[in-house]
């Protein structure tokens, strides 16, 4: 692997929140306006927008960066990556039909991985005025309140994909709230690390740029994402694609599990 120069997360962190604030930005000047809006590969939609947006930070953060490697959703994918010690994964616009449909609910996710783990990350919310943060082992941030939810053994607020909330309705509607669905799934993560919601789950299929910004800020939050094994997840790997998955808040992860396998709606 590659030797470069090591940043210590903190200082990432600073240079990633600067650039995804602008980023958000830039994507308001398309939320509800004029936006080209196309078809690409697995029948997703991407907008100029995205496209945009990634081209910003891939040139900013390069730029400030430049022996990092690149991960992002919207940019083609190339083993180059695995050779880097330090990489960034980014997510332009997570959630990109719901910022298409004029939702509010979707971020723009900048993470920086080393080893496998996320060392700090950022999911801005423009359209909502919000912005997560964290660096490893220096807590997590919502604005400027530090996020500090109680714990807890019990579920009662929970959220997942359109089809997985049908799911959670049929088998637990008369125990829980099932909030409804929300377009970015970092933005269903970092509203567990704020205590919004107990649980949040996906199923198969999330990638790094989904993932890697909100569970760090919701581990620092002192919450956790696993998959049914309770396997932590490693990121920028060969193979790309993580299986269903679970984010529960503080003390949350036994109940939260032993809820997943009840219902068996997460396979």
């Amino acid at each position: 692997m590659a030797e470069s120069e090591r940043h210590a997360p903190a200082d990432d962190l600073g240079l990633m929140v600067g650039m995804a604030r602008e980023a958000g930005s830039l994507a308001l000047r398309y939320f509800r306006s004029e936006n080209r809006v196309w078809t690409k590969s697995g029948n997703s939609p991407v907008s100029q927008a995205d496209i945009e947006v990634n081209e910003f930070l891939h040139d900013r953060l390069r730029a400030a960066r430049p022996d990092y490697g690149w991960l992002s959703e919207e940019s083609e994918h190339n083993d180059e990556r695995l050779g880097r010690e330090s990489v960034f994964v980014v997510d332009p616009i997570d959630g990109t039909r719901g910022f298409i449909a004029g939702q509010e609910q979707w971020s723009v996710c900048v993470a920086v991985v080393r080893d496998g783990r996320p060392q700090a990350g950022v999911v801005h919310c423009p359209a909502m005025d919000r912005t997560y943060a964290a660096a490893l082992g220096e807590g997590a941030w919502l604005n400027d309140a530090r996020l500090e939810p109680s714990a807890s053994t019990t579920i009662g607020k929970v959220t997942g994909s359109k089809k997985l909330n049908a799911d959670l309705a049929a088998h637990f509607g008369d125990s829980l709230e099932i909030v409804s669905f929300i377009p970015s799934l970092a933005c269903r993560i970092v509203m567990v690390a704020d205590g919004q919601l107990d649980g949040a789950f996906a199923r198969s299929g999330a990638h790094d740029w989904d993932l890697a910004a909100a569970e760090l800020i919701l581990s620092e939050a002192g919450g956790a994402i696993f998959d049914l094994s309770g396997n932590p997840l490693q990121y920028n790997q060969a193979k790309l694609g993580f299986p269903s998955l679970l984010a529960a808040g503080p003390g949350r992860q036994v109940p939260l599990l032993a809820l997943a396998k009840q219902g068996g709606f997460l396979q």
